[in-house]
């Protein structure tokens, strides 16, 4: 044999030793203590374990409410800190859908002056709609409502998000429905009443200061130091668990200076949601200023620089608070605290009154930073300005339902396997044999990346698998005929086989080409088993070129060097 073929043939079975040991688990049952080397398993969705299905809609006419209402305050506090005595007055619902707020001028003969200022500070967000004497009436303008509603279901999905992950739920499904609807499901969840319970929670906002005198080496030796004790964050865990943990260790050590506590800056990944990186800090145990007295924050630009901010505003007794704590702590960095995730820690430069701050972004580009921005604003609007969420729809998938389905589908697979292994055998013989170790490889592949990207196998994703069998048996049978077409042209044997692999190569590749590029579009623009249809359906592609081609190549010249090119049994 060829050094090459060697070579291929190292690979081939590199490849299949790690394929197997990436489904044993799965296969064996083996439980999250064993001693195993490789602990993923496949998840299974929703519709084959179980779970909590629900639609989630949204009350748009209540966010007009609290918007309005919100900004009357805001026109109220702007006014007085500009000589015109005003108070926000009470919300007019004649019309449920263009809720109005009214803002009492106490001087009638500064009317036209306030409502300069209101469009001076407001001119996109707010309209007036009427002038009753002294009395003003605010309503939200079109382009205002519309980008509320464009806000509100990813502002809702980000909290959701952040209380499912605390749920140690794997896997969720949590996706728009439409502009006021958010579908979830819930794999696994067995506990329904705590988990609408956990979902209808507002994010937890909170304002810390950091303790800047431990260095980072300093914490990266403690947490080395809780991991050889065993505390070491793992997937599957609840970070808030692991947080709670690691702070009692840290303590009982004495390791953590009296009135401190340890969070971290999480970096996620935004394809598989899971956490790349986590930057340690040291803040204070004890929050002084929450999100419940946060009035807005959104994205600015700032002129000078030309680099975006987020603007924050506080209601009166926050904005005294973050006055009297930006005073006390000039020069020192104070995080803001999502959900105990360190979102951000800028530098107090002086201090800051007026109920006003912003926070300024890293070193990047424009965009980036801009970015940034908006995500940070989302997520402190999200934890100040919780919209009214309602249970639509819930339905519980009993695990009873799925279990059969896996039983039928295990049968379906193992009748279908035998039927085309046996039609391949006859008709094609030993090649047929070929073919069948190519399948059985072929599988395998396919179900090893399903565990080494942690995907979902739904019924659809079965059903890609046994699309990716059909199509893996269909190129086999494109090369068989041509390497046919060559021996009755009267090639030798290794010739015919050499030609026809290479003729059959093109034609492989534009079949599985075209169906990739509809499953690209399914995995694009679909949603759940859609979505999970897509992923094996192009784990399958990749899986049976290499089968189908490179793979059954190999074999074939194996079997005609043992054959010394004197016999094709095809």
């Amino acid at each position: 044999m060829k050094r090459s073929w060697w070579i291929r043939f190292t690979l081939l079975i590199v490849v299949t030793l790690i394929s197997i040991s990436m489904i044993i688990p799965t296969a064996l049952d083996f439980k999250e203590d064993s001693s195993f080397p490789v602990k993923s398993k496949i998840t299974l969705g929703l519709d084959l374990q179980g779970g909590l299905y629900m639609i989630l809609g949204i009350d748009f006419n209540k966010v007009y409410e609290d918007e309005v209402k919100g900004y009357a305050n805001k026109i109220a506090y702007i006014l007085n800190d500009n000589g015109i005595k005003a108070t926000a007055g009470t919300l007019r619902k004649d019309d449920i859908t263009d809720p109005q707020y009214s803002v009492v001028i106490e001087d009638a003969s500064q009317v036209d002056r306030a409502e300069e200022e209101v469009k001076k500070f407001f001119p996109s967000i707010l309209r007036l709609t009427q002038e009753q004497g002294s009395t003003l009436f605010y309503g939200l303008t079109k382009v205002q409502k519309t980008t509320i509603e464009e806000q509100a279901l990813t502002k809702s999905i980000e909290v959701i998000r952040n209380r499912i992950d605390e749920f140690g739920v794997t896997e969720p499904e949590i996706v728009s429905q439409g502009s006021n609807r958010i579908v979830i499901q819930l794999p696994g969840v067995k506990d329904i009443e705590r988990a609408k319970e956990l979902i209808g929670k507002t994010a937890k906002l909170e304002f810390k200061m950091v303790n800047d005198d431990i260095a980072l080496p300093t914490m990266s030796s403690w947490l080395s130091k809780a991991k050889e004790s065993g505390i070491e964050y793992k997937k599957g865990i609840r970070f808030s668990d692991y947080l709670k943990t690691l702070n009692t260790y840290l303590v009982s050590e004495k390791l953590l200076p009296q009135g401190f506590e340890m969070a971290f800056q999480k970096t996620v990944s935004k394809a598989t949601n899971e956490i790349t990186d986590m930057i340690p800090y040291v803040v204070e145990d004890n929050s002084k200023l929450t999100g419940d007295m946060l009035q807005d924050a959104r994205v600015q630009i700032d002129q000078q620089k030309n680099e975006p901010y987020v603007s924050l505003e506080f209601k009166a007794q926050g904005a005294k608070i973050f006055e009297n704590l930006t005073a006390k702590n000039v020069g020192r960095r104070m995080a803001v605290i999502l959900d105990g995730n360190v979102y951000s820690a800028p530098s107090i430069r002086e201090r800051i009154g007026g109920g006003r701050a912003q926070i300024s972004l890293g070193a990047g580009g424009f965009n980036r930073m801009m970015k940034e921005a908006r995500d940070l604003a989302l997520v402190l609007r999200a934890g100040a300005l919780p919209v009214q969420l309602d249970f639509e729809e819930q339905r519980t998938v009993g695990p009873s339902l799925g279990h059969d389905s896996i039983v039928k589908a295990r049968y379906a697979s193992i009748i279908g396997a035998i039927v085309v292994f046996l039609f391949i055998l006859i008709y094609y013989k030993i090649s047929g044999f070929i073919a069948i170790l190519t399948l059985l490889l072929n599988v395998t592949l396919v179900v090893a990346a399903l565990v080494a990207f942690e995907a979902t196998l739904t019924l659809p994703g079965i059903a890609g698998i046994a699309l990716t069998i059909g199509m893996a048996v269909d190129a086999n049978i494109v090369i068989y005929e041509r390497i046919r077409e060559e021996v009755r042209r009267g090639l030798s044997y290794y010739k015919a086989v050499e030609t026809g692999f290479a003729h059959a190569f093109w034609t492989i590749i534009d079949a599985n080409i075209t169906t990739a590029l509809a499953g690209l579009c399914l995995l694009n623009f679909g949603t759940g088993p859609i979505r999970g249809f897509a992923v094996t359906l192009l784990i399958g592609i990749a899986a049976t070129i290499y089968c189908s081609y490179f793979v059954s190549k190999l074999l074939f010249e194996f079997y005609l060097t043992k054959t010394e090119g004197q016999d094709l049994s095809i």
